[in-house]
Parts: C-alpha cells; structure tokens; sequence
C-alpha cells in the first residue's frame, strides 16, 4: 500500500524532532546570525546565501529565521523626511506577526522550499533534489511577484541536487529575479558547483559546545540517561543527538561495542545476527543508523591511536576497547584507511541496493581483518 501524503517524512526533518521552521530559538548560531545583520544594516546584501557545517547544527533552522526575517522586513528605503529607521539588531520575529504566521503555517505565498520530492513508483522520498523540483520555481516566481515584496527560496540541501538542478539554480543565481534571496542549505559545499559557491556569501554554523548541546536537548525535548555519552556520540550536533536519542541509538553502540570485544577474533554467530536484524525494508532506518554507527566507531578508534583514550565512552567499555584495537600512530593509521573505505563502500552499497545483511556482514569482517593488522607486533 502505497504511503499517504500525511504520513510521508519530510527530508528537511529529523525524526522526533520539530521541523526547523517551529524551532523556537537557535542556540549557538550567534556569529552566523551577525555577520547576516551586519550585510543587511550596511547594505551589502546578496542574492545568494550559502548556509554551511556539520550535519544537526541548526543551519536549516537558521535558514529558516533568515527567511521569516526577509519576508517580515521591509527593505532599506530612502532615508525621507525624518532620516532612516535604525537598522535590526536581531533576527527575531514577533510570532504574531502576518508573515511570521503564514511562514509557520507553511503557506508563505513569498516562500519556496525546494527539497528532495517524493518517488511514488518506489513509494519513498528522492536521493537528490531533481530538475523538476527546480522547475517548480517559474510558477512561485511569476505568481509571487504581484505584491511585490521580497521572494525567498531555502534549498535544503543544496547538496543534494543533480547536476541539472544544480545547473537550473546557478543560472538563477547568475540572474536574480527582482527582490529574490536565494538560501542555500549545504552539508557539504564542496559537493557544490564552484560556480554556485562563488555566487553566494557563506554564512558558517559550528558544532555546538557542550552547554549549547544540553540547552539544545532541553529546547527540543530529549531526555537522556546518558547525556555525556549521547554528546560524545553527536560530536556536536545536535541534530544528530535526537536521531541517536529517538532510534535507540545508544544501546545499538553499545551492542557493537559488545560484539567487537572479541576483537581481533570475532563472533560470528553473533555479527551475521547483527547484520540480518537490519535486513528488510521494515528496518531500513535501523540499516541507515548502523551504518553511520559503524562509520563513528572507526573514526573513534582511527583517533584513539592518536590521541589516546577518549575523555568520554559513547558506551560501556569503550575507552578500553579503543586503545587496545588502537595503541599507537601505526595503527590509527589502519583505522583511518578502513574507514574511508568502509564509508564508500556502503554509500555505493545504499546506493545500488545491495543487500544489507550482506553489505553488513561484509563490513564486520572488514573490521576483524583491520583488527589483526592493527595489533599485530610490528
């Protein structure tokens, strides 16, 4: 049966989390936001704005304030008869406000969000953002320019177009439509067209410390009995600790954790049980999170080689586990190389349908061999 629209995610949400547009307040973002009020006040504003950092730092929910900001503004006009306004100094937006209200509602006339759609042939989202979603924006650009207000755009991803989207946005951002602001949400702009970067202004978001990370958790209703472990875990992204925190993710860690002290011996029985448990489309979110899990404990222990036990277990037993697969420079380096590898070969994995069990089992032993080679005497 094929998914309702009311049922289907939206790909700019973190599961269990609210959607950025009703985040009530960003934490951690202070510099970002000044630097935008700093352009706005001064008169250098761009058409194109290119939102940037690590996955679940708040650039969508930036990006979002960006807009509600823009669209509820009125721009800069000649100073008249009693000299200019005093120019914003925050981003904030009275919740009462039309526009703020129309941008929460989701029924902005002036607002386009452009995201991956939907594949109703295999009834699930889209990989990329594709030209057709792209095409979409004549129609909003024609139909909202009859007021004459501001139009804004947020694209999130930006890194998730094809090439012909990709192509179909810069040549909107090489010629502008009046009054148009482009923001780009980007996870990783090197996957961007050069030409796309250099025709926005970045505004940076950084990983958050560890008070931000806890005011982050509280804002969006997280509770844990592990917050040390959940923020070691999440490097700072707050993000992705509601992802870890929703999915059980803390218990699956702890399950590999288990399993991988056997290192450099490993149990069998237990890892093909492991791999066949996100098998099926049913457990398809569980596949995605292991395979990010995996990913994390390998630069976990590629790090400890370097720098030693880690000040924080993300499990049980971790810290010790770590040193001993990892001692020294030597095999931080085995770690780093796997790793790399591992990542690439179950991106191409996901992206070609390969069996998980299959794509997981393969990976676990990858895992032991690295681990022989790792403690092996030198």
């Amino acid at each position: 049966m094929a998914t309702a629209p009311e049922d289907r995610p939206l790909p700019d949400q973190v599961d269990g989390a609210p959607h950025p547009r009703q985040t009530a307040r960003l934490i951690g973002q202070a510099a970002a936001e000044r630097d935008f009020l700093d352009a706005h006040a001064t008169g250098r504003m761009h058409s194109g704005w290119l939102i940037t950092g690590p996955l679940g730092v708040g650039k969508a929910t930036l990006a979002w304030r960006l807009a509600t900001f823009l669209l509820a503004t009125p721009a800069q006009a000649d100073d008249g008869l009693f000299g200019a306004p005093p120019p914003p100094t925050t981003l904030d937006v009275a919740p009462d406000h039309p526009d703020a209200r129309l941008v929460q509602s989701g029924a902005h006339p002036r607002l386009f969000v452009l995201r991956r759609g939907w594949d109703d042939k295999a009834d699930r989202l889209r990989t990329r953002i594709t030209v057709d979603e792209v095409r979409k924006l004549r129609n909003f650009f024609a139909m909202s320019a009859t007021d004459g207000g501001r139009r804004v755009v947020i694209v999130d991803a930006a890194d998730e177009m094809n090439v012909n989207a990709a192509n179909a946005i810069l040549k909107l951002l090489e010629e502008p439509p009046a009054h148009a602001v482009l923001l780009l949400v980007a996870h990783q702009p090197s996957r961007l067209l050069p030409t796309i970067r250099s025709r926005c202004r970045e505004l940076r978001c950084k990983l958050l410390a560890a008070p931000e990370m806890t005011a982050a958790l509280d804002q969006a209703g997280i509770r844990t009995d592990a917050p040390e472990a959940l923020a070691a875990l999440a490097n700072g992204s707050v993000g992705e600790a509601v992802r870890l925190a929703n999915l059980d993710g803390l218990p699956l860690y702890a399950d590999l954790v288990r399993l991988f002290e056997g290192l450099p011996r490993l149990d069998r029985p237990a890892a093909i049980k492991l791999a066949e448990s996100c098998a099926g489309r049913a457990a398809d979110t569980r596949y995605a999170l292991m395979l990010d899990l995996l990913d994390l404990f390998l630069a976990r222990t590629a790090r400890a080689g370097l720098t030693g036990e880690p000040p924080v277990q993300g499990a049980p037993g971790e810290a010790r586990l770590l040193t001993r697969l990892s001692p020294d420079a030597r095999a931080a380096r085995t770690w780093a190389v796997l790793a790399q590898d591992v990542s690439d070969r179950t991106r191409h994995g996901r992206a070609v349908n390969l069996d998980p069990a299959a794509l997981l089992l393969d990976t676990l032993l990858r895992i032991e061999a690295a681990a022989k080679s790792a403690t092996a005497p030198a």
